[in-house]
């Protein structure tokens, strides 16, 4: 019979489905709720040690929908990190743990590139008992003028500075968060894991415009008529998820093979959680996917993910964790392979579909959501 529970840098975890940080972690209740429902860990919205400089607005969502309107597939926020005091936040760590002791509770901290302010940060959540620490490095839209988020988690010798000020501090497993909004996600990964961090994470939103309101012609979401750009989720953005942690996982099994990978990004079904463990994500996150379906998601995500590991015959996560990161190569390689196999000359290959003149006539493959 196949298990769905898993350690991970001595996280011992019923299942690899975690609550990502953002509004389904903000606050103690919800948190709570995520533990009744058998989610396998949360990490808790991102806390700061300055809450008072963090002002979010509203509205700061904006939606993209099927043609048909009856799905949401892109979300964009412009929502920040937390705007409650960090001292709210440690009084209701500590509440969590007496509540749910068996519960893995992973503070995500973000700060200024201040060695005192993220030691500080650490240890007074590691004093209220949280199980690990990730590390904000991604948040898109967030403070960048005080370096933070995705600003810092660009430069990777920043990166691999701040973490190494953690590392030194934390008796925890510490996680960093990496930004897609980044040419390399190996680079700053790599910087990440030779600081001595246990993992990684990612990855969080992509920098996007939702779109613009051709009656107002205002671009959305507004706040007083004026936007910015902000994070765009959901599932549109899966695809670009899956080849980051496609990346990152072959960089950790060539160079930091001790080292563990949670995946992040346009995560509904159990499905897709198989596709992210399949490319070497040890856990996986879900963020949009609890706005849009609720915290009760858990468990079809599970008994899908069973159903899959049940038809393949995987009793554990760990028997088909990473399995097709083998399957890849470069564009060149697939041409050596197709070339090899038909023993036909470069010229008489054909592409997987022909244009012709009006209309592109598919050839490829296809998934189903």
């Amino acid at each position: 019979m196949p298990t769905l529970a898993t350690t991970v840098d001595g996280l011992k975890l019923p299942n690899p489905f975690l609550i990502a940080s953002g509004p389904p972690g903000t606050n103690l209740n919800v948190i709570s709720r995520a533990f009744r429902e058998g989610w396998g860990a949360v990490v808790a919205k991102t806390v700061s040690l300055d809450a008072a400089k963090v002002v979010n607005v509203s509205p700061r969502y904006a939606k993209l929908h099927s043609s048909d309107g009856n799905e949401v597939i892109g979300w964009e926020n412009i929502e920040l990190i937390s705007d409650r005091p960090l001292s709210v936040w440690l009084e209701e760590f500590k509440k969590c743990k007496d509540a749910h002791p068996d519960g893995v509770l992973i503070a995500s901290i973000m700060d200024e590139f201040r060695k005192d302010a993220w030691v500080e940060i650490v240890e007074r959540c590691q004093d209220a008992g949280v199980d690990g620490f990730e590390l904000n490095f991604s948040c898109p839209h967030g403070l960048p003028e005080r370096k933070m988020g995705s600003a810092m988690g660009q430069d990777p010798a920043v990166l691999e500075e701040v973490c190494g000020w953690v590392m030194a501090s934390a008796k925890k497993p510490v996680w960093a968060k990496m930004t897609p909004n980044i040419t390399h996600i190996e680079d700053p990964s790599r910087a990440a894991l030779k600081a001595g961090c246990h993992g990684i994470s990612a990855i969080n939103t992509i920098l996007s415009v939702m779109g613009v309101n051709l009656e107002t012609l205002r671009p959305e979401p507004a706040v007083e008529g004026f936007s910015t750009p902000g994070g765009y989720s959901s599932i549109a953005i899966r695809p670009i998820a899956l080849r980051m942690c496609m990346e990152i996982a072959t960089l950790i099994q060539s160079e930091f093979p001790d080292r563990s990978l949670s995946g992040i990004g346009g995560i509904e079904r159990g499905s897709h959680a198989a596709e992210f463990i399949l490319l070497g994500a040890d856990t996986v996150q879900v963020c949009t996917g609890v706005m849009k379906f609720g915290y009760g998601m858990v468990r079809q995500l599970q008994e899908e993910l069973l159903a899959f590991m049940e038809k393949h015959g995987f009793e554990t996560l760990a028997d088909f964790k990473g399995r097709s990161l083998q399957y890849f190569t470069t564009h060149a390689g697939l041409v050596e392979r197709q070339r090899a196999r038909k023993a036909i000359p470069q010229a008489a290959v054909r592409a997987d579909g022909d244009w012709t003149g009006d209309r592109f006539v598919d050839q490829s493959s296809s998934l189903a959501g």
